[in-house]
């Protein structure tokens, strides 16, 4: 089968992409920013085009010559995420007609029997309709809970429960949840592109288990091994301060963790279990609660998960660095720092490379951690997020509160702010060679400031430079040689 992903820089997307070429199919993966699929494993494997799917021109472009689609887009950090995506769903329904394509495949939610539903379970739903309703037959996959590395519900069930013994909860924690593994979820989108038949449904999954939020707080805590948790159920904690408690916990921001937990309000339980009628169970069946939060733990620890819930770039792209101090007219701040190191080029690109997340960011740590909590506390994403691989970045993806934006290995590192600022700022890391055998390294913090608060916030932020990015440029140099110097076993 020909087949085409919207969503290939997503959570679900950038793994569903090498289940299909195991399963023998040939890919054309989409995204709104190629770039971001680089330096994936599987690259060279795929055919890579743009297109935006709120673009008609451009998705029919992408599904030409296609078998089936699979629809894996969602606006949820968008104010306006309904509108957009039921403007985006519209447009692919179209488009797939128009493309002659045979099949769509859209995961989507469980959808509770109790009302009114979530405006993000709302929307989920919508767009499933659509789809449906359109020229070509489509495959719905409603899913609940999504348990894997990386996953946004894994994030917020491993931080609430590793880092509070005691807890406050409020009563929806009681209510009922079908969770599913992931490698569950990825064996219903790949058999769903060669099930028999004119299907044009709607189906249920689920693991084999259904649970209170309760029991996976609980269980979750048996199996990574840590204490017995107490947890208080209370009746007074509303949908949305309990976000707000996710959003300062966990590295789930504001955005997400709204329309998670108000879906969570709702029991989220499969009907029935009509998909095995039309894809078989996986060989050894449904993977188990307790095996999907082992699975998921053990990725973790060994720093080996493929996609991460940040993966996706939230609400437009950004616009390109300035480079000149007239940019467009307005006004650019710059802070430079150097520093020369005895140590080779490329040990000092393995230090720059490897900062943020557990690493850190070489100077002042409680300044920074400040910075994150107050992020996090006006519903930015702050310093949680951390790195998907300790040693290693791809362009695309999320670094505590960075996007890495460009990688130009091993010469520069290019990040953009994605905390709450009154302006937009990037932050740049460059190695050269120096004559002597050692190396030149450049920091650049650049920031355009959006009114006058933004030239407000800069120069109430200029005197704790020198403290933080000038010893950042130290501590990077000084790792670079103590790592240099390191005897090898």
């Amino acid at each position: 089968m020909r087949c085409v992903v919207f969503g290939a820089t997503g959570y679900i997307g950038g793994r569903l992409v090498p289940e299909l070429l195991a399963a023998g199919h040939r890919v054309r993966a989409v995204a709104r920013n190629p770039v971001k699929l680089a330096e994936v494993p599987w690259r060279d494997r795929v055919e890579v085009v743009r297109a935006d799917v709120l673009d008609a021109e451009s998705v029919v472009a992408a599904m030409s010559d296609q078998d089936v689609v699979y629809y894996l887009v969602h606006s949820l950090t968008q104010r306006d995420f309904a509108d957009v995506d039921r403007a985006a769903a519209r447009i692919v329904a179209e488009a797939a007609g128009a493309a002659g394509v045979s099949r769509v495949v859209y995961l989507g939610g469980i959808v509770p029997e109790s009302r009114p539903l979530s405006a993000h379970l709302a929307s989920r739903s919508e767009v499933g309709r659509i789809l449906r309703e359109g020229p070509v037959p489509t495959v719905e996959l409603r899913a609940a809970v999504i348990l894997g590395s990386g996953s946004a519900s894994f994030e917020m069930l491993r931080y609430l429960t590793e880092n509070l013994p005691v807890m406050v909860t409020p009563r929806w924690v009681r209510n009922r949840i079908q969770p599913i593994a992931v490698r569950d979820v990825l064996h219903y989108l790949v058999g769903a592109a060669t099930a028999e038949g004119r299907i044009n449904a709607a189906f249920d999954i689920g693991g084999p288990e259904v649970l209170t939020y309760l029991d996976m707080l609980r269980r979750y805590a048996a199996v990574a091994g840590l204490r017995r948790r107490v947890i208080l159920v209370v009746p007074v904690l509303t949908p949305w301060l309990s976000a707000q408690w996710v959003n300062l916990v966990t590295p789930v921001p504001r955005a997400i963790a709204v329309p998670l937990v108000e879906s969570l309000v709702h029991e989220v339980v499969c009907r029935d279990h009509t998909v095995a009628e039309v894809i078989p169970d996986p060989p050894g069946g449904l993977t188990s609660y307790d095996r999907a939060i082992a699975l998921a733990l053990a990725r973790v620890r060994q720093a080996e998960v493929p996609t991460r819930w940040s993966d996706a770039t939230p609400g437009e792209p950004s616009e390109p660095m300035p480079l000149d101090p007239a940019w467009s007219g307005g006004s650019v701040y710059t802070d430079v720092r150097q520093a020369r190191t005895s140590a080779d080029p490329r040990v000092l690109w393995d230090v720059v490379e490897a900062v943020g997340g557990e690493t850190g960011w070489y100077s002042f740590p409680l300044a920074w951690s400040v910075r994150g909590w107050l992020d996090r506390l006006s519903g930015g994403v702050g310093l949680r997020r951390g790195r998907r691989d300790p040693h290693r970045l791809r362009v695309g993806e999320a670094l505590d509160w960075w996007r890495v934006e460009r990688v130009e290995r091993p010469r520069l590192l290019r990040l953009r702010a994605e905390m709450r600022l009154p302006g937009r700022a990037w932050l740049e890391l460059s190695v050269s060679p120096d004559e002597d055998g050692g190396a030149h390294y450049r920091q650049r913090a650049v920031f355009v400031p959006r009114g006058f608060a933004g030239h407000l916030y800069w120069k109430a932020v200029a005197p704790f430079h020198a403290l933080v990015f000038g010893s950042m440029a130290r501590n990077i140099t000084t790792a670079a040689e103590t790592s240099a110097n390191r005897p090898r076993s």
